[in-house]
Order: C-alpha cells, then sequence, then structure tokens
C-alpha cells in the first residue's frame, strides 16, 4: 500500500471511492472503540463501581475478542461472501453498543464488550478485502490501502478526544452510542455500492482451530491479570497453564492442517516477523501509553474529560499524518531503516513521560506523544505493506489477516499487562483501594492520603511506560540486526508495477 493521498485515478469508477469512504466507516469506528473508553472510565467507574479485576475486562476484552476472531472472520467472509459478513458483522456491532450504552452493571457492560468484539473482527478483514475487489488497478488499490491504514491509526489517536468530547456534554454510555448513526449509513450505502465476494474452492472451516485460538488466549490474559491485580495464587496459575497448553496444541495443529486458520510459515521471513513484532509491541506501548496518561490528566491533575481530550489532540494529529506518509518515508531510507527509526521515535517518546509529575509536567506530557506520535504512525503504516510484500501472492490474504490480528493483540496486551502493571506498583505504595478512582472516592477528604495515591499512580505510569519503552528500544535493536529488505523494496517496486 501507500500512505500518499494520490489523485483519484481516472481509470477507477467514482462508485469505487465512493465504496472505499462506506468500508473508512466501520474501521474508524472499530479502531476508535479500543481507546475512546480510555477517558470514560473515571465517569463509568463512579457510575457502575466496577472492581479492579472488572475495569481491565471492560478496557480490553473488546481488543482481545477482535484478536482471537479476525483469522477466523476473515476466513468465514471468503466463504460465505466478504460484503455479506460485513453487513452482518456491523448489525451485530451496532445492537453490542446500545446494550454497552444502556448497561446496568459492569457485568452487562463487559459481555456488551464481548459482542462488540465479535461483531468488530468481521469488520476489518472484510473491508480490507473488499478494496481489493473495487480496485483491480494496481496503483489505485494502493492508494485505498493506505487511506485504509491511516484512517485505522488515526481512529485508535482520535478515539480519546472524540469520547472526551463526548462525556463533556452527555452520559458516558454517549461514547457507544455514537456508533449506531454511523452503522445505519454503512447498512444503507454498503448493499448499494460494494460487491459481493466469495472465494471458490476453499475447504470448511476448522472450528477446532478456532476454540483452541480463543480458548488459548483469553486464559493466559485472565491469570495475567489476576496475578498482578489480586498476587498470585494456585487457581490463576492453573488457569494461565491451561492457556498455554491450548496455545500449544493451536500451533501444533496449524502445522498438520493443508489449510491453516495461522499460516506459521510466514514467521521463517524474517521481514516479516518484523513487521508484525513492530505491529504488536507497538500498540502494546501505544495502549498503555494512552490508557495511563488518560487516567493522569483525571485523576491526578484534576482536568475533566474534554480539557484532557484537548490535550490529546497534538499526539492524536501528529500519528494521522505521519501514518499517511510512512510508507513514502520507508522508501527513502529504506524500510528496515525507517522501522528502527520510527521505534526509536517511539520508544523516546515513551520515555519523556518520566518528566510527568504530581505538581506538573503537562509539556513533557504534550512532547512525549508528539514524539511517539511520530514512531507510531510511520511503524503501522509500514506494517501490513511490508506483511504483504515480503510473502508470494498467493498468502497475502494470510499476512494480511496475521498483521491486523497483531495489532489487535498488542492493543490488549498492552492494556492488560502495562495496565496490570502500574496497578501493581499503585498498590505497592501505600494502604490504597484496588485503583487510584475508588481511593480518591473512599478518602474522606484526607489530603495526605489523596497526594500519597496520586504520587504512588505517576510512579507506576513511570514504570508501565519505561517499560514499554524498553520493548520499543528492543524491537527496534531486532529490526537494526535483521536481513536487509532488498525483498521488501522489490515488494514496493512490484506494486506500483
Amino acid at each position: 500500500m501507500t500512505s500518499t493521498l494520490a489523485r483519484p485515478d481516472a481509470k477507477t469508477p467514482r462508485r469505487a471511492w465512493a465504496g472505499l469512504a462506506v468500508l473508512l466507516l466501520p474501521v474508524l469506528l472499530v479502531s476508535m472503540d479500543m481507546s475512546v473508553l480510555y477517558l470514560a472510565m473515571p465517569t463509568l467507574t463512579q457510575s457502575l463501581d466496577p472492581s479492579a479485576t472488572q475495569q481491565l475486562w471492560i478496557l480490553d476484552i473488546y481488543g482481545f475478542m477482535i484478536a482471537g476472531l479476525l483469522i477466523t472472520m476473515g476466513n468465514l467472509g471468503d466463504r460465505i461472501g466478504r460484503r455479506n459478513i460485513l453487513l452482518a458483522g456491523a448489525t451485530v456491532f451496532g445492537i453490542a453498543s446500545v446494550l454497552a450504552a444502556f448497561a446496568p452493571s459492569a457485568g452487562v457492560l463487559i459481555a456488551a464488550r464481548a459482542l462488540m468484539g465479535v461483531g468488530g473482527a468481521t469488520l476489518l478483514p472484510s473491508s480490507l478485502a473488499l478494496i481489493s475487489t473495487l480496485f483491480p488497478d494496481d496503483r489505485a488499490r494502493a492508494t485505498a490501502i493506505g487511506v485504509w491504514t491511516a484512517f485505522f491509526a488515526g481512529g485508535s489517536a482520535v478515539g480519546p478526544i472524540i469520547g472526551g468530547v463526548l462525556l463533556h456534554h452527555y452520559w458516558w454510555g454517549s461514547v457507544f452510542l455514537i456508533n449506531t448513526p454511523v452503522l445505519l449509513v454503512l447498512l444503507v450505502f454498503g448493499p448499494l455500492l460494494l460487491p459481493e465476494h466469495r472465494a471458490a474452492g476453499r475447504g470448511p472451516l476448522d472450528w477446532v482451530s478456532v476454540l483452541l485460538s480463543i480458548g488459548g488466549i483469553l486464559p493466559i490474559v485472565y491469570a495475567v491479570k489476576h496475578c498482578a491485580t489480586e498476587g498470585f495464587d494456585l487457581p490463576s496459575i492453573g488457569i494461565g497453564i491451561v492457556g498455554v497448553l491450548l496455545l500449544i496444541a493451536f500451533v501444533r495443529r496449524q502445522t498438520q492442517l493443508t489449510e491453516p486458520l495461522l499460516d506459521l510459515s510466514l514467521f521463517r521471513r524474517g521481514l516479516f516477523s518484523v513487521a508484525i513484532g513492530s505491529s504488536t509491541v507497538g500498540m502494546l506501548a501505544l495502549a498503555g501509553m494512552s490508557y495511563l496518561t488518560s487516567m493522569y490528566l483525571q485523576s491526578v491533575t484534576g482536568r475533566d474529560a474534554l480539557a484532557s481530550a484537548l490535550l490529546g489532540i497534538p499526539g492524536a494529529v501528529v500519528v494521522f499524518v505521519f501514518s499517511m506518509s510512512g510508507a513514502r518515508i520507508g522508501r527513502k531510507l529504506g524500510t528496515k531503516a525507517t522501522f528502527v527509526f520510527a521505534l526509536s521515535m517511539a520508544a523516546l517518546g515513551n520515555l519523556m513521560l518520566l518528566g510527568v509529575g504530581v505538581d506538573g509536567g503537562i509539556g513533557w506530557y504534550i512532547a512525549g506523544s508528539v514524539v511517539a506520535g511520530v514512531g507510531f504512525g510511520i511503524a503501522f503504516t509500514l506494517v501490513s505493506e511490508v506483511a504483504v510484500s515480503s510473502v508470494p501472492a498467493e498468502r497475502a490474504g494470510s499476512a494480511v489477516g496475521i498483521s491486523e490480528t497483531s495489532f489487535e493483540l498488542g492493543n490488549g496486551l498492552g492494556l492488560s499487562l502495562l495496565g496490570s502493571l502500574a496497578a501493581l506498583v499503585f498498590r505497592s505504595g501505600g494502604d490504597f483501594a484496588p485503583t487510584l478512582g475508588e481511593t480518591l472516592t473512599d478518602s474522606g477528604g484526607n489530603a495526605e492520603l489523596v497526594r500519597s495515591a496520586r504520587e504512588s499512580f505517576v510512579t507506576g505510569m513511570h514504570v508501565a511506560t519505561t517499560t514499554g519503552a524498553v520493548l520499543l528500544a528492543g524491537m527496534a535493536a531486532v529490526a537494526f540486526f535483521s536481513g536487509r529488505t532488498s525483498a521488501s523494496r522489490s515488494g514496493y517496486a512490484r506494486k506500483r508495477g
């Protein structure tokens, strides 16, 4: 793909570009809903009173359901029709959004978020696959996929901003209810502008692999979150071991199937592995950074949701702008050098948050989010293009499915691992409630307790974002020492034919 917004090709019908506009709607919603809750959590916590574990599930069950089902839904769309599954997924997503908006308890909200994940898992792979049908011309298709990727990256960045504006005027459920009119536009114009496409000659879907993948991911995540918030115990360790065993069984099964859900042979290609590693680690760091800084701006500095959202605008703009130019930079600097540069910038931005404190440092937050945004924007745009161009054309579909899964998995891991790490450091700082919000609510006006809790939260945020920076720097080192990227450059050339 390319990330430059070229003028529509004269050979490409306007109907195709109108179809692309329709396809951008679900992409924006799915990526936005990964991050829109960051600013809503303090308000939501006051209304529903979720436990610390429930808070994390509310945030990341959505991403993990998408991650577990993306490849499955991509395969299913090939069999029953990509437009059909796109519209069916949009319907499920819309219904689940209404349920989430009016959820009376944390348990209902978690269930609604899980259902949103099921619907969201159909929207990403089907929308990207339909672009190939809409744009048979290589150059037009590259431009279209570039725009798709920019909206995917930009949606995650603007989610907190949109959430902040809505929370300033309405109740927390509005961040979900806004999905419904957008999805109605998709349901009305999708059948008119989007072509149907089915792949012939595909074997039956392997549901055993589907169950093994989901059954492996969720227990591991639960064990990590439980140990971080409640401490180590035998039940959580046992659940984690069960998850590991199921994932091992999933991997072994993929090596035995003629049509696996996950083509593991792709990972033997060095450049492909670098791209997938970069997207996973990048989204992990971005999700952790976005969630913790959103909590910091409200619960530590005392800003309301709108003021917090406005401070996030510079970083969001930078992510979107640089996601539009990532592939162009990659062609000029070389793919490997661009990955190293982008990951290093993201790591530096995370480290700059060490300048943020209880009594000041907002300038450091803005500067850090902007510097990190440059890196994230460039890296994310390169991932799908490198993933596709580093494999043979007949494997491009599998490569796209894996790359999108890595984005979702990284997002969920960032919230569960970095969020849990920050919570662990926070709780070790004193006799606090499980979360900062609960501590502030139960403080009874104890200024010393409030001050101590806020300092402990900032320490936890520093530890978590520094951990994200270390992981990004490590991935940059992996990219630096990986093989040269001549294959990728030839891939770019082929796609521009």
